[in-house]
């Protein structure tokens, strides 16, 4: 039986919910790099990024290949790239929305202004 697509793109975000991830696919969106390149950019253990990598291989969202001695991880498709630039973009709105809001809040209510310190 086939998984609904609401259930597969469900499972695609949890596979984006980890900041190591995240972390891997911006540094694959300028193009392959070798592991030990991105674990030169990482501050984690080998072994958890060897576990990063092989969930998003896993999930479809990188691929690996060897180029001489070499491991190399690239992004499957652009597509993964211009999901991140996406989300960016809708962090930037909630984030300055909330900014904008709050800023509103405090012109607006004079009890949430912060108190002057003499």
């Amino acid at each position: 039986m086939s998984v609904p697509l609401y259930q597969a793109k469900a499972e695609m975000f949890r596979t984006l919910g980890h900041p190591v991830r995240i972390r891997v696919l911006e540094l694959l969106q300028d193009g392959p790099r070798p592991v030990r390149d991105l674990l030169a950019e990482i501050d984690v253990e080998a072994s958890n990024l060897s576990q990063q990598l092989a969930v998003l291989r896993r999930a479809g969202i990188v691929t690996s290949f060897r180029d001489g001695a070499l491991v190399m991880y690239a992004l499957s498709t652009p597509d993964v790239a211009d999901l991140l630039a996406a989300g960016r973009r809708i962090l930037g709105a909630v984030l300055t929305d909330r900014d904008g809001l709050l800023v509103e809040l405090r012109a607006a209510t004079p009890a949430m202004r912060r108190p002057t310190r003499s």
